[in-house]
C-alpha cells in the first residue's frame, strides 16, 4: 500500500451514510435495479462480516455480506465491493475480500456467492456457479454468478432459487 496507512475494520452502524455515498459515486442509481439489490432489499448486511477500508479517517472502500439461501442451503451474498476510484489498483479490494472471506470461514460459513467479474474474483477462489444450479430473483448474466466454497464440497448437492435468508429479514 505504498506509504499510506490502511485500516480494515468491521462495518459499524455509523458507517452506513458514508458507505451509501461511496456506492452512489461508484455504482450510481442504476444499481437498484440489479438482481443482487433485490436480495438486499429484504435483509441487512451482517456487520461482523462486512468491512470498511480507511486511510486515516477517509473511507476508501467497503465490502458487505448478507445472509441468503440457495434452495434450502444457507450461504452469504458478497457485495457490493467498492473502492474509491483514485485508490483502485492498490490492492484494497483484494484486502477487503480476503478479510471478509476469512471472517466468514472463521465464523462457520460454508458458501459465498456474488455477481461479478470472474477474472477479478477468481483471484481469491471464486468460480462460476454451474449453469442451472441456482436462479436469481430477476434478470442476471449467469456467467457472472460466482461462488466460493469456504469448506470443501460446500456446493455439492446445492441448487435452487437464491433468496434472502428470512431468519434475518428486516
Amino acid at each position: 500500500m505504498n506509504d499510506l496507512s490502511l485500516t480494515i475494520a468491521p462495518e459499524s452502524p455509523r458507517d452506513a451514510q458514508a458507505i451509501e455515498r461511496l456506492l452512489e459515486r461508484t455504482f450510481g442509481p442504476g444499481r437498484f435495479v440489479l438482481s443482487a439489490y433485490r436480495l438486499r432489499e429484504h435483509v441487512d448486511p451482517l456487520l461482523d462480516l462486512s468491512f470498511t477500508a480507511r486511510i486515516g479517517t477517509l473511507l476508501v472502500g467497503s465490502i458487505r455480506q448478507l445472509p441468503i439461501c440457495v434452495g434450502d442451503t444457507k450461504a452469504l451474498l458478497l457485495g457490493p465491493l467498492t473502492v474509491e476510484p483514485p485508490f483502485r489498483g492498490r490492492g484494497i479490494g483484494r484486502l477487503l475480500l480476503q478479510r471478509a472471506l476469512g471472517e466468514a470461514k472463521t465464523k462457520g460459513h460454508r458458501l459465498v456467492l456474488l455477481v461479478g467479474d470472474e477474472p477479478y474474483y477468481s483471484q481469491v477462489g471464486f468460480k462460476k456457479v454451474p449453469k442451472g444450479r441456482a436462479t436469481m430473483p430477476g434478470p442476471v448474466d449467469y456467467d457472472r454468478l460466482l461462488m466460493v466454497e469456504l469448506v470443501d464440497a460446500a456446493f455439492d448437492g446445492v441448487s435452487g432459487a437464491i433468496r434472502p435468508d428470512w431468519d434475518f429479514a428486516k
